[in-house]
């Protein structure tokens, strides 16, 4: 067992003239994105003194559940925050020198938490000075299959030298004629705040994230912009209905860690009121028999 977890944490590498990606199979995760012709690694370090993990994939939950458990078919069962799949290790079907495809699949693995069997395939695809994610999950099921998926990547902040948390914000970009809704976490669990009218910049601070992640639908991308260089991270996520942004708040001295991450989902914590069937899930997906679900989600560094 230890030789295949260290197996897991060897760096995968793609790169082209602009960037250069480290991947582990450990839970197909992105550990490094260094911008060759800037020099600047824009991924956050992972270093657990604030948050262990850098771009974990989220599933079969985005988020919480109520007391961590939820019923399907008269059964309940536990898992715990977003799932498994980020701890599990992945296979490398495909590599070139400019993409990776990794692929996981249940084999009756995860029956005690979960009664469904699927194939992940997690594809990493290099475009210029941008990293495109896709998604594929296949119902390996004999019945409709219900989960969510998301992103949680986690971008360094500041990114250059003598800069600080405040002198970055975040640009919103909304999806064209829909209406943004705003999200907010009490005790891990999803309360509605209602409809903003004008959304377009929030600026970091120590503070913004002191109760937890703001959240947000209707969003098509955010840009980390930084006031003093023209340095930054577009993420693009047209389509995905839920978008979290977060850093970890220190208690401790009133501070936040050094990253914000920027999460598209397709789906979402429970609410408070849930009556925690899987299959009444606020954002929970359903797919066909033998269909399969893709997302894709883009990463630009400037």
């Amino acid at each position: 067992m230890p030789e295949k977890r260290d197996e897991g944490k060897k760096m995968i590498v793609i790169e082209n003239d602009w960037l250069k990606v480290d991947i582990v199979r450990h839970g197909a995760e992105v550990r490094k994105v260094t911008h060759k012709k800037n020099a600047l690694d824009y991924m956050w370090t992972g270093d657990e003194a604030y948050w262990g993990r850098v771009s974990p994939v989220l599933f079969p939950i985005v988020g919480r559940l109520k007391e961590d458990q939820y019923k399907l078919d008269d059964q309940t069962y536990k898992m715990s925050q977003h799932g498994f799949l980020r701890d599990v290790e992945f296979d490398v079907a495909e590599q070139t020198s400019t993409t990776v495809s990794f692929v996981f699949e249940s084999l009756g693995r995860f029956i005690h938490v979960y009664p469904y069997e699927f194939k992940a395939v997690i594809r990493y695809r290099l475009m210029e000075d941008s990293l495109i994610v896709q998604w594929q999950i296949l119902n390996e099921n004999k019945e409709e299959m219900y989960f969510s998926i998301g992103a949680h990547p986690a971008f360094k902040v500041p990114l250059g030298e003598n800069e600080t948390i405040e002198d970055y914000h975040l640009n919103i970009t909304p999806a064209a004629n829909k209406q943004v809704m705003e999200y907010e976490l009490k005790n891990s669990l999803i309360h509605e705040k209602g409809t903003v009218n004008d959304l377009s910049t929030i600026q970091l601070t120590n503070s913004l994230f002191a109760h937890d992640a703001l959240i947000y639908s209707n969003i098509d991308k955010v840009t980390l912009v930084s006031n003093q260089s023209s340095h930054g991270v577009e993420v693009m996520f047209q389509g995905f209905p839920f978008v979290g942004i977060w850093s970890k708040y220190m208690e401790t001295d009133g501070t936040i860690a050094p990253f914000v991450c920027i999460e598209p989902w397709y789906g979402i914590a429970d609410k408070y009121n849930t009556t925690g069937n899987l299959k009444e899930k606020f954002g929970v997906n359903k797919l066909e028999v033998g269909e399969a679900f893709q997302a894709e989600y883009i990463m630009k560094f400037h």
